[in-house]
């Protein structure tokens, strides 16, 4: 029997109506042919189906699809709705953070959500953040740099803000 839930995906609010065992990776891929997020272990372990809900990254194939009635869902697809690259996403292109690209959107995903909970965080912090984002093409480097040149330009363009 289904569930009728009433969400807000990449900021357009849907009505679904999903199986209560249905994970919420199964609902955005199959149903909602959002397939940036996508599953690498099914486990919660890789990090490659990593959404935000309500502004935090978690696994969406931990998720139950049930679990974000009245919740807000932001997809890769969602991140740059206007069709132009968010800050996170060019930093990645500038420093080529990606080789095969299986993890990136989940790596993206991830950074966005350690933007908003630690905008100024130091090394230590964003490794830790990322900690449960795998890549096996070895691009953590090139992430590490990616998110620092973004934290750089946030923290300069909130202290040309507050000069101004």
């Amino acid at each position: 029997m289904k569930q009728l839930i009433s969400t807000t995906i990449n900021g357009r609010e849907r009505e679904l109506a999903v199986a209560p065992n249905r994970t919420l990776l199964e609902v955005l891929r199959e149903d909602l042919q959002l397939t940036g997020a996508v599953e690498g272990c099914g486990v919660g372990q890789c990090g490659s189906c990593t959404v935000l809900i309500d502004g935090r990254p978690v696994s969406s194939c931990l998720t139950l699809a049930t679990n974000v009635e009245g919740r807000s869902v932001t997809t890769i697809e969602g991140v740059a709705p206007a069709g132009q690259l968010s800050a996170v996403q060019q930093a990645f292109l500038h420093r080529q953070a990606f080789q095969c690209g299986f993890c990136t959107p989940g790596m993206i995903m991830a950074v966005e959500g350690l933007l908003r909970d630690h905008p100024g965080a130091g090394e230590a912090q964003i490794r830790d953040y990322l900690s449960g984002n795998l890549c096996r093409c070895g691009t953590y480097s090139a992430v590490i740099d990616a998110v620092k040149d973004v934290i750089a330009e946030v923290g300069a363009a909130r202290d040309k803000a507050s000069a101004g």
